[in-house]
């Protein structure tokens, strides 16, 4: 079993990204901006924001953060948006999902700009990927993708399963996987919760990439021997010999199934930082085309 260590790729991709900014504001008026708005204090957003901080800062990348009361009204949200979307200065910007309940996410994230749209949600971005046509495309199925590209690992003609059918991950990665290309050329089934013997799927998987959100959901009875597992999910379970009181799991049992994979992505430190590189890598997407036009 490896281990496909999306920390240490997510670093190679900062480098990569710090070394590619520097020579770029060198001939530029500015460097490249990265915004972020987060409405409330749910912990796991404040805990993104805090990190995605830390990431610009160490590639150059100009970050700033707009957090928002609880309470904050539709109106003051897209008075917001709208700043950011004619801020010349501001080369992408992200609304930290989830949102209070009171606030239609699809309508604010119709409100952004598709090429300021970094998260690579917007319906123009989502249909672009789907036509193949460059694109934003969502950072977390980038940064599988990447994952997959770097550690090497072969995907034409292979049979990739996917559980979970979100718009953030399961949907878009299924697609950008069965397309031409490498990483690409799959067979792939999207499967989820309504999937009826969902094992009879996934044990015929060669790549199997989780993301259903329910804690340790798959284990080695669902896996057959030399698959590459990829777990999107992560989850806080007590634990009492912690000394934070709880530990960090995905979706799928990392102890069982590593027994029995190939590769095997971790959490925490497989999917997660690879979001991050990804939101990065569309920023920089986004300057370079500023710069040219």
């Amino acid at each position: 079993m490896k281990l496909i260590d999306g920390k240490l790729i997510s670093e190679q991709i900062k480098k990569e990204i710090a070394t590619e900014v520097a020579q770029l504001i060198d001939n530029a008026p500015r460097g490249p901006h990265l915004a972020a708005i987060i409405v409330g204090s749910d912990p796991a957003s404040m805990t993104y924001v805090a990190a995605k901080e830390r990431a610009c800062k160490s590639v150059g990348i100009t970050s700033s953060v707009y957090n928002l009361a609880e309470q904050t009204t539709e109106k003051e949200l897209m008075q917001l948006i709208d700043f950011l979307n004619e801020d010349s200065e501001v080369d992408g910007f992200i609304v930290q999902l989830p949102l209070p309940t009171h606030l239609d996410e699809q309508k604010v994230i119709n409100a952004i700009k598709p090429e300021k749209d970094v998260d690579g949600f917007h319906p123009i971005n989502l249909g672009k990927m789907v036509l193949g046509i460059d694109t934003m495309v969502s950072a977390t199925p980038n940064g599988i993708l990447e994952l997959l590209s770097r550690y090497k690992i072969e995907t034409a003609g292979k049979h990739c399963v996917v559980i979970g059918r979100s718009n953030i991950v399961g949907t878009p990665v299924s697609i950008l996987l069965s397309r031409k290309g490498y990483p690409g050329n799959a067979t792939v089934t999207l499967c989820h919760s309504q999937t009826p013997k969902l094992a009879d799927y996934t044990l015929a998987a060669d790549i199997l990439i989780v993301a259903i959100g329910k804690p340790e959901f798959v284990d080695e009875s669902m896996v057959k021997p030399g698959a590459v597992i990829i777990d999107v999910g992560i989850h806080r379970i007590d634990d009492s010999a912690k000394s934070s009181g709880y530990r960090l799991v995905g979706d799928v049992d990392f102890n069982s199934v590593s027994k029995k994979a190939s590769y095997i992505s971790p959490v925490p430190g497989g999917v997660g930082p690879m979001t991050i590189a990804a939101l990065l890598m569309n920023t920089l997407k986004a300057y370079k085309k500023t710069q040219i036009n």
